[in-house]
C-alpha cells in the first residue's frame, strides 16, 4: 500500500470513527503534489470539499507573528532579547507581570508567563456555550482590549521558567510590530511574507470580517461547555471534563468575528499557500540563517498542554526527535471554532502535508497517524 493509500485511509477513518464532517489533505512531494478528501464541506447539500477551500489557519498565525519580528531583528530594528518595556512600556507590568524581564523572545516561544488567555473569562463567557456564542459571535476586539485581557490574571510562572501557550503574548509581540514599523500587522504580514513568498491566497483576516472567500466548507463546532458550567473554575488541566455531552448535533459556526484572535492566530489560507509557507519557515528560505536558527531552537513543551511529543520553536513546533528517529519533522498548527489547520514539512525530503477539517481539533491521533502515513514516523506511539 502506498503512502498516499495509507493517508487516505486517515481520512476516511476520520470521518466514520472520529466524527469529523469534511477533511482534506494536501502533499507536496518535491514537484509532485496529491489532494485527499473525505466527509462533506456542507452537512445539508452533502456537497464534498475541493482544493483550493479558503480557511481559517487557527494558531498558525502564530508562525507569521514570529516571521515578521524575526525580519524585523534581521533588519536591525529590535533585538527579540529586547524587554518588553521598551516597545510598550507598562503593559505588563500590572498584576504581577514585570516588563523589564519578559523579552520578545519569551513571547514568541510562549515562555514568558503569561496565562492562558483563552481561559480568560472576559473572552470565555462570550462563546463558552451555544447561546452565548449565538448572541456574542459577530463582537469585535480592539488591540487596546487584547492587551488587557493579556494580563487580567496572574502570572503562571517566571519568564523563561516553563512553557504555557498563551495568545496574549502574540497579541503583545503584534502590538509591538506597530509600534516599531508604524504599520498595521496585517500589512506587515503582507510586506515580509504573503507577497514574497507568492501567498495571493492568504492574508490577516479584517477585524469586522465574518465570512470567507469562495471556495470555503461550512464551518461546525461542538466545542461548548455545558450549560451551568463555573468558568471560572476552568483550567488547562480540567476544561476538556466540561465540555458538553457528546453527541448533540454541531453548531454551524461558518460566520464569526475571530478578531479576538488577531496576531495569534487570524490568518485565512489554502493548503497550497500554507504548503509554501510552512516550507520556507522549516527549511529557512525566507529567513536569514541567524533569524531561522532562532525559530528552531526549541524549548520544551512538557506541561504545558500542548502537541504531544512536540517542541516550541518561536510560533512553530518541531516533533521531538526522540521520537522521529533523528529525522526533522516541523510545522504550524491550531484550532478553534470549526476549524482544526496543520502543516508539517521535512525539508531534506522536500515533503510537506496540509491537512484541514471543518471542525475543531477533536484527537491528536489523526495527525499522528498522517504523519505515519506520510513519513513513516510513529510518533504517537
Amino acid at each position: 500500500m502506498t503512502a498516499h493509500e495509507k493517508l487516505q485511509q486517515v481520512l476516511d477513518r476520520a470521518v466514520t470513527e472520529v466524527g469529523v464532517p469534511g477533511i482534506v489533505a494536501e502533499v507536496k512531494d518535491g514537484d509532485r503534489t496529491w489532494f485527499g478528501t473525505a466527509g462533506v464541506a456542507d452537512l445539508e447539500t452533502g456537497a464534498p470539499r475541493r482544493p483550493g477551500e479558503h480557511v481559517h489557519a487557527g494558531s498558525s498565525g502564530k508562525s507569521f507573528t514570529a516571521a515578521v519580528l524575526l525580519g524585523l531583528e534581521a533588519d536591525g530594528r529590535l533585538n527579540l532579547d529586547d524587554p518588553v518595556n521598551r516597545w510598550l512600556p507598562g503593559v505588563l507590568d500590572v498584576n504581577g507581570y514585570d516588563g523589564d524581564k519578559i523579552t520578545v523572545r519569551h513571547l514568541l516561544s510562549n515562555t514568558s508567563g503569561l496565562f492562558s488567555t483563552g481561559l480568560a473569562p472576559e473572552v470565555a463567557h462570550r462563546y463558552a456555550t451555544r447561546s452565548a456564542f449565538r448572541q456574542n459571535r459577530f463582537d469585535t476586539f480592539g488591540t487596546e482590549e487584547l492587551l488587557r485581557i493579556a494580563v487580567s490574571q496572574p502570572p503562571v510562572g517566571a519568564p523563561g521558567e516553563r512553557f504555557e501557550y498563551s495568545n496574549g503574548g502574540f497579541h503583545i509581540a503584534g502590538a509591538i510590530i506597530e509600534r516599531i514599523t508604524g504599520n498595521s500587522y496585517a500589512e506587515e504580514v503582507e510586506r515580509r511574507i504573503t507577497r514574497p513568498l507568492g501567498l495571493t491566497h492568504t492574508r490577516v483576516r479584517p477585524e469586522r470580517e465574518t465570512g470567507y472567500p469562495d471556495p470555503h466548507p461550512r464551518l461546525y463546532s461542538n466545542l461548548f461547555y455545558k450549560d451551568g458550567t463555573d468558568l471560572a473554575a476552568v483550567t488547562p488541566e480540567n476544561w476538556e471534563s466540561m465540555i458538553e455531552e457528546p453527541g448533540l448535533p454541531p453548531l454551524d459556526v461558518t460566520e464569526f468575528n475571530s478578531s479576538w484572535a488577531w496576531s495569534a492566530g487570524n490568518v485565512v489560507s489554502t493548503s497550497s499557500d500554507m504548503i509554501r509557507f510552512v516550507e520556507a519557515m522549516a527549511g529557512g528560505t525566507l529567513l536569514p540563517p541567524e533569524q531561522h536558527r532562532q525559530m528552531w531552537t526549541t524549548v520544551s513543551t512538557e506541561g504545558g498542554h500542548w502537541i504531544p511529543h512536540a517542541r516550541y520553536g518561536l510560533g512553530m513546533f518541531e516533533l521531538d526527535r526522540r521520537m522521529t528517529g533523528g529525522r526533522t519533522l516541523r510545522g504550524a498548527g491550531g484550532s478553534l471554532w470549526g476549524t482544526w489547520f496543520f502543516t508539517v514539512s521535512e525539508p531534506e525530503s522536500r515533503r510537506t502535508v496540509a491537512v484541514h477539517t471543518n471542525t475543531e481539533w477533536k484527537t491528536w491521533d489523526i495527525m499522528f497517524e498522517i504523519i505515519e502515513a506520510e513519513f513513516g514516523v510513529s510518533v504517537g506511539a
